[in-house]
């Protein structure tokens, strides 16, 4: 009976490998932040290559990044992480380079976008989104706003209203760094540590309403719960497009102490499921036509010089396109590796326990 039931069991598990292989030939595994995709796009490329997308979200880097490291890097076939974190994911071995061969539309890159310092002849990336992180806020609370962090971080710019920051440690800490005359990409032990103590004091106050990432930091000005925020450029506009009534007196504002400019790109987890629809969805979005849909949907700046035709009016402009005077004042978050990450993550932790 042995040496027949050998064959049967090899025979059962190869169908039901050949099962698998099948199904995973016809779905993608997309893991991106929230409110970032047009729906529209997804169906058409499921139509176009007979595939399934399916979607799954994060709010914040931390929060894909350890994902990943917990078994994701089977579970997806992309992920859209930002800048600082493409360096992290590339050195931990998270991600795979890309095949270039298969992405025909990767001249359509802005030249900036095409060698950046994060991933040098951009072979592990390909560009998404850019944009800007600052505070949103409720003009008719604040009609005298300054153009200034102070909004957050002074208790008598504010002294009664409620606010929240964002829970990516450097992006919060940089904007406290850069409040405080260090400079928004702040490196120095020193800098951080002064700035951790200004978070410890801005969490004490009473009008502080925690950390919260992406969409529900909308969600909560839009229902008063606070009166003023950090996020994003794009997420505003998109915001007071689905909610004009709500949102029509809310404000984007890129303090003049400095702030940070970001890059969301595309990459290929190391153990993807679907490797070869991966590269045809990164194909996908870099053409001329799609990126300046995706970017006429989520309001945020296409990297894609193809598409400047086609993109809508509102994006040649701010705060989707920040001014000359603005643009000098944006920085990247720094990327910390080694000795320096370590001292960075007890600080945050000492920031985000006490």
């Amino acid at each position: 009976m042995q040496i027949n039931k050998t064959p049967l069991v090899l025979s059962l598990a190869g169908l039901m490998l050949a099962g698998q292989v099948q199904a995973q030939d016809n779905k993608l595994y997309l893991f991106n932040w929230t409110e970032y995709m047009d729906p529209a796009i997804i169906e058409a490329f499921e139509e176009q290559h007979d595939v399934d997308v399916v979607e799954s979200y994060f709010n914040s880097n931390p929060e894909m990044f350890a994902k990943l490291q917990a078994g994701g890097t089977s579970q997806y076939d992309i992920i859209v992480p930002s800048n600082y974190y493409i360096p992290r994911l590339i050195e931990t071995g998270l991600v795979q380079e890309l095949d270039k061969s298969k992405l025909d539309n990767l001249d359509n890159v802005m030249e900036q976008f095409v060698d950046p310092s994060y991933d040098p002849g951009s072979r592990y990336s390909a560009p998404y989104q850019w944009g800007v992180t600052g505070v949103i806020y409720n003009t008719e609370t604040f009609p005298d706003a300054p153009k200034s962090w102070s909004l957050l971080f002074d208790s008598e710019t504010n002294s009664e209203y409620p606010f929240g920051l964002i829970g990516d440690g450097q992006v919060t800490v940089g904007s406290a760094c850069a409040y405080l005359g260090h400079g928004y990409d702040c490196a120095s032990t020193d800098a951080w540590r002064e700035a951790a103590q200004l978070l410890l004091d801005t969490k004490g106050r009473e009008t502080f309403s925690g950390f919260t990432n992406g969409t529900p930091a909308l969600q909560q000005l839009a229902r008063g719960v606070t009166h003023a925020s950090m996020s994003y450029n794009g997420d505003f506009l998109f915001y007071k497009e689905e909610n004009p009534e709500t949102f029509s007196e809310m404000a984007f504002m890129i303090p003049d102490e400095g702030a940070e400019m970001w890059i969301d790109a595309m990459m290929i987890p190391r153990d993807a499921p679907n490797p070869e629809m991966a590269h045809k969805f990164i194909d996908f979005i870099l053409d001329a036509e799609v990126g300046a849909q995706l970017s006429n949907y989520n309001y945020y700046a296409s990297p894609n010089k193809a598409a400047r035709p086609h993109l809508d009016e509102v994006l040649a402009k701010p705060p989707v396109l920040p001014s000359e005077a603005d643009l000098e004042r944006l920085q990247f978050t720094p990327t910390l590796k080694g000795e320096q990450l370590q001292v960075f993550q007890q600080l945050w932790s000492e920031v985000k326990s006490r």
